[in-house]
């Protein structure tokens, strides 16, 4: 089942704001383990939100290898073919074809924007504009408040509004050099979340079921041959945390 806007779960059910810092922790903590963890490393290279995919207790899982690259330390990038999709595409690989860990970074800072503002990573509004662009626009215009999802209803931790937002447009600098890495953006999602909830959804140890999924999903992938072939989500429910636009 894909869901109908950025942030509901159908008609009935909109994520909250400790909701959708977990998934953002999730899919963090997925990428983390893809650039840190994997020998060698994997650049995932089509990050955005259709390929979050929720299990029934809403934890998120990066899916779809179909684009992944995988380089080793003796390389500082891979050239290769544009490829991505419309809205999450880092501007420093668009003009040199060649892929780092922070192009997954570039796009991870889209999805954050996603998750805070209901809103596509190209909106109308109503001429055509990029979402990072719009993000500024309403915060130059208004305040901070004006880009929060109007279904949260004003449901959220305003001092980790300020940082997520700081944390995403962090991700979205021009270079590649200036942005963090996962790593230092799980770290500051697990700062935060404290803030917002009693008790953690889940454990925060690379070790537990989430990297687990992503050893199934790549050892599966390099047994078969087929290079990171998406669409095997082990037992993940086909659930998308947006439309498939």
């Amino acid at each position: 089942m894909y869901m109908s806007s950025i942030v509901d779960l159908g008609d009935e059910y909109s994520l909250n704001w400790e909701q959708r810092l977990h998934i953002a922790l999730d899919a963090a903590q997925g990428l983390e383990y893809l650039h840190e963890l994997c020998t060698p490393s994997i650049v995932h290279r089509d990050v955005k939100t259709p390929n979050i995919l929720l299990d029934n207790n809403l934890v998120g899982v990066i899916s779809d290898f179909g684009l992944s690259r995988a380089f080793n330390d003796a390389h500082t990038h891979i050239s290769t073919a544009a490829a991505g999709t419309l809205g999450y595409l880092d501007p420093e690989y668009h003009a040199s074809f060649q892929v780092t860990v922070k192009t997954d970074v570039y796009s991870f800072g889209i999805v954050l924007l996603e998750i805070i503002t209901g809103q596509s990573p190209v909106v109308m509004d109503p001429q055509t504009v990029h979402l990072p662009n719009w993000v500024r626009q309403k915060i130059a215009n208004g305040s901070i408040h004006d880009v929060v999802d109007k279904k949260l209803l004003d449901l959220y931790d305003a001092s980790s509004l300020q940082s997520v937002v700081d944390l995403a447009m962090n991700c979205l600098e021009n270079a590649a050099i200036n942005r963090p890495t996962m790593t230092e953006v799980a770290s500051r999602l697990k700062v935060w979340l404290p803030a917002v909830s009693g008790a953690p959804r889940h454990t925060d140890s690379m070790d537990t079921e989430i990297p687990r999924q992503f050893r199934l999903m790549i050892s599966r992938a390099r047994n078969e041959g087929i290079s990171f072939q998406s669409g095997y989500t082990n037992g993940i429910s086909q659930t998308s945390l947006f439309s498939g636009r």
